[in-house]
């Protein structure tokens, strides 16, 4: 049987303010607030096993200490003017915790259930703060922790700091020893470096960036659809999702990466780029790339949402894939140079490009997800059998299907799994078939490690 109950956390005496909302927030914010119900499938959500099980008190405490430290986890948005968003960041203030009483074996599926309550409703940024939490307890003590979070207040990378700093405060550090250590870029902080001279001229720089590399770009990436039946247009088509879950990739993309004397995520963009126009019949690529925006130590250690796209525009990638490569690297550095930028403006520019028919086809996203700091075989051995042995247990599968995403013809996110690469896609059934999905995923594992075994015979 499982009982509810609510508890609080009460938060006073941290830093406050008032300002306008970082580029982040306001590009977050925009999206998740036009797509109203739809919303909750942009939360973050965490469902984590406590070892050993603690008490109540000591886990809101804990909690009440991460509040303290990273200010995006108690800020507001209410819109501001006709073009306007400011953040209001709350010194104090009480957030409930929502408790789940259960038996021990219960805890796993009592847990589940919490995150998507929690997770599965929008969040009301001018009147909630946008984390909420969950306990679930067993026998006195605290078995699993729920954690939902909006986008508004982090990103990908934002929930991996956040976690280190939760676990780290449970070990017995406090807010002020950890920033003492490793200050945190705030969002009134970044707020204020955006909105100065400096700032602006990025932000001016960078919209051009964009705009210069949209007219250059090839109007149409697939140049022939896939299903000449299936009207783009058709709002009851689903989006298939592919999961190709490869440990040949994790090691052979070292390997050429250390060969090539570029990075790993610059083999893996390249080489998606050279099997994108191998296939779809544009020798140039462009693809919208999620970029981070942490160059900065203190950004590294944000929790906040800071990535922003940007625009990668590869020219004749479909010639020689050690060359895409190659190119890959200087291209996607001056495109990362320009990815933080106000993201209203932006659109507003591009949607001109557009009107005119002078903007090129942006539809295609990768966003490589992975923490440089953690690796794939950090916590499992690295194999010792030769490559095309380990083609041999790549798995693909296709977890889920997604409504219809506006701009959207082919989504690819990269991950780090034990022992593996993930490479996860999403792709409009108008342009791209299931089978053209797993030539795409097989075309890039199998360039990479084709390449990996030719340069180890060299």
């Amino acid at each position: 049987m499982t009982t509810v109950e609510e508890r609080t956390i009460r938060l006073d005496s941290a830093r406050a303010g008032t300002g306008p909302a970082t580029w982040g927030q306001r590009a977050i914010w925009g999206v998740v607030t036009r797509l109203g119900d739809d919303a909750p499938r942009y939360n973050l959500r965490l469902e984590l096993p406590l070892t050993p099980p603690r008490p109540a008190s000591r886990v809101l405490a804990d909690l009440t200490e991460l509040l303290r430290m990273h200010d995006s986890l108690r800020t507001r948005l209410l819109p501001h003017g006709e073009d306007g968003l400011e953040q209001v960041v709350d010194g104090t203030g009480e957030l409930p915790a929502r408790v789940r009483t259960c038996a021990a074996a219960e805890a796993p599926a009592v847990g589940e259930a919490l995150r998507e309550e929690l997770a599965g409703r929008p969040f009301d940024h001018a009147r909630e703060w946008p984390f909420r939490v969950g306990l679930v307890e067993c026998e006195g003590l605290v078995h699993r922790l729920v954690l939902a979070a909006s986008h508004t207040a982090m990103d990908l990378w934002g929930e991996g700091r956040m976690l280190r700093d939760l676990e780290l405060i449970e070990a017995g550090e406090s807010a002020e020893s950890l920033l003492a250590a490793r200050p945190a870029l705030q969002p009134l902080q970044a707020a204020a470096v955006q909105s100065s001279p400096l700032g602006r001229r990025r932000d001016e720089a960078a919209r051009q960036h964009w705009c210069e590399r949209l007219t250059a770009g090839p109007r149409r990436i697939f140049l022939d659809p896939a299903a000449p039946e299936l009207a783009a247009t058709d709002p009851g088509r689903l989006f298939p999702n592919a999961l190709l879950r490869s440990p040949a990739l994790a090691v052979a993309v070292e390997r050429v990466a250390a060969e090539l004397g570029v990075s790993d995520a610059a083999v893996l963009l390249g080489a998606a780029s050279h099997q994108l126009a191998r296939m779809s019949g544009s020798s140039d690529v462009l693809f919208q790339v999620v970029v981070s925006n942490r160059f900065q130590p203190a950004a590294s250690e944000s929790v906040s949402t800071m990535a922003q796209e940007a625009v990668f525009l590869l020219t004749d990638a479909d010639k020689d894939f050690e060359d895409a490569v190659r190119r890959t690297r200087s291209v996607s550095f001056t495109a990362f140079r320009h990815a933080g930028y106000d993201k209203w403006a932006l659109d507003r520019e591009v949607a001109r490009l557009v009107e005119r028919g002078e903007a090129a086809d942006h539809s295609c996203w990768w966003n490589d997800t992975r923490d440089p700091g953690i690796g794939p075989f950090d916590t499992v051995e690295r194999p010792r059998s030769a490559l095309g042995e380990l083609t041999g247990r790549t798995e693909l599968s296709w977890p889920t299907e997604f409504l219809p995403r506006a701009n959207v013809s082919v989504a690819v996110d990269v991950l780090t799994a034990p022992g593996a690469l993930e490479l996860c896609m999403t792709a409009d059934p108008a342009v791209l078939t299931r089978d053209g999905m797993e030539r795409f995923l097989r075309g890039v594992e199998g360039l990479i490690v084709a390449e990996a075994v030719a340069r180890e015979d060299a």
